[in-house]
């Protein structure tokens, strides 16, 4: 979440954290946190969106697998 931080997992997952954080919070921007990415997702328009300059870490440990039913 752009605006407060909260790192949710994205909507391929199966509970779709970030989606219901957005939901009941009113936070509608989101950004990566995969490594190598950097864009912003805004859930009240559908669309890419612009996003501010955030605070680190900018993404989760390269060497940490994904979360998932695996993992």
């Amino acid at each position: 979440c752009a605006r407060c931080g909260h790192v949710g997992c994205c909507d391929s997952s199966p509970a779709q954290h970030a989606t219901a954080h957005a939901k009941a919070t009113g936070h509608p921007v989101v950004r990566s946190y995969e490594p190598g990415e950097s864009w912003f997702w805004d859930y009240a328009t559908g669309t890419a969106a612009r996003g501010p300059e955030l605070a680190p870490p900018l993404h989760r440990p390269a060497d940490q697998p994904v979360p998932g039913p695996a993992g």
